[in-house]
């Protein structure tokens, strides 16, 4: 119980120390959302009157009349009661309703395509490690060779041949504009035809990680005493790999692939990019580019909540399967 309860408390400290680097990091940048949003208004035809400025400065959290300490507590204050301010990129809007609306694009996205990479190179991994020297360890360069080129150039490279040259794929956007969203069959196919190309690019230039770090432990664990033991006892190779080699060697992989699921709400931000895709990384990025510190306060947050709880279920799953984690604590 203390084991558990110490780490209860660890990311309580942690999450209130990632709240307060995500207030301070966006008020050292330069700029002033204010300026930013009473320029598009301008630009707009707007009038801008001192009136105008002050009851943005009030909306938008950015009043130098109001003490740094009361700007933070008030923060606090309004992320208790759900309110994570207005976005400069897409005012009116309410910081919630622009991601509320991106989040499930990334997480089907980069989810599945998390998913996928994991569970392909942990199986991949594990053949190649268990009989090293055949032609499937013969790919582990080729796979450690993608996941060193860069994630843009990939991506370019994916749009030209399936895309332009091939035409299979549509190059940019997330799904038909000539359709509703929705959960119609038309929609989700469309979405799905968008999405193939980016989530290709993910799964192609992560996948080799896995199967390397798969293969690597099952080396190792194939040298240990069970190992042995199982082999002296007669037993057939499959189940050795299965329940003695495999199920060891894939501990660190179940919890890489846990904080891994924690960084899925980040998107991944250059493919996304790429690919005009309407992910939370390209909310990201535009709030990033108009010094939009309510939408990149909110961004931050659903990431480093996510991070955060995947650690935390990591950790306290572990207390649970392994009790030596418990009494070293």
């Amino acid at each position: 119980m203390n084991y558990f309860l110490r780490k209860l408390g660890f990311y309580a400290v942690a999450l209130w120390a990632a709240l307060t680097v995500n207030f301070a990091i966006p008020r050292m940048m330069p700029g002033d959302p204010v300026d930013i949003l009473l320029a598009k208004l301008q630009q707009r035809g707007g009038t801008v009157t001192p009136e105008t400025r002050e009851a943005y400065a009030l909306l938008l959290g950015g009043d130098d009349s109001v003490p740094l300490w009361q700007q933070y507590l008030d923060y606090l204050r309004n992320l208790l009661r759900g309110e994570l301010g207005v976005s400069v990129s897409y005012y009116p809007a309410e910081v919630s309703d622009v991601i509320s609306q991106s989040i499930p694009w990334t997480v089907v996205l980069v989810g599945l395509s998390t998913v996928i990479a994991a569970c392909l190179g942990v199986a991949l991994g594990a053949f190649a490690g268990w009989r090293p020297g055949t032609w499937l360890d013969s790919l582990v360069p080729a796979t450690t060779l993608l996941a060193a080129v860069p994630y843009f150039w990939l991506a370019l490279l994916l749009t030209y041949v399936l895309a332009r040259v091939l035409g299979w794929f549509p190059m940019q956007g997330g799904y038909d504009v000539a359709l509703t969203p929705g959960w119609d069959a038309d929609f989700v196919l469309s979405a799905v035809r968008y999405g193939f190309l980016p989530a290709l690019t993910i799964v192609l230039a992560s996948v080799g990680a896995w199967l390397m770090g798969m293969r690597n432990m099952m080396v190792s664990t194939l040298s240990e005493d069970y190992i042995l033991t199982a082999e002296a006892k007669g037993l057939r190779p499959g189940r050795i790999l299965r329940n003695y080699a495999a199920r060891n060697a894939v501990l660190p992989s179940v919890a890489g692939f846990a904080i891994s699921l924690g960084f899925v709400v980040s998107g991944s931000v250059i493919t996304e990019q790429v690919f005009s895709y309407p992910g939370i990384g390209s909310r990201l990025l535009g709030a990033v580019t108009n010094n939009d510190y309510a939408l990149m306060q909110g961004v931050f947050l659903f990431i480093t909540l996510a991070v955060l709880g995947a650690n935390l279920v990591v950790d306290l799953l572990y207390g649970l399967i392994d009790p030596r984690t418990r009494a070293r604590s």
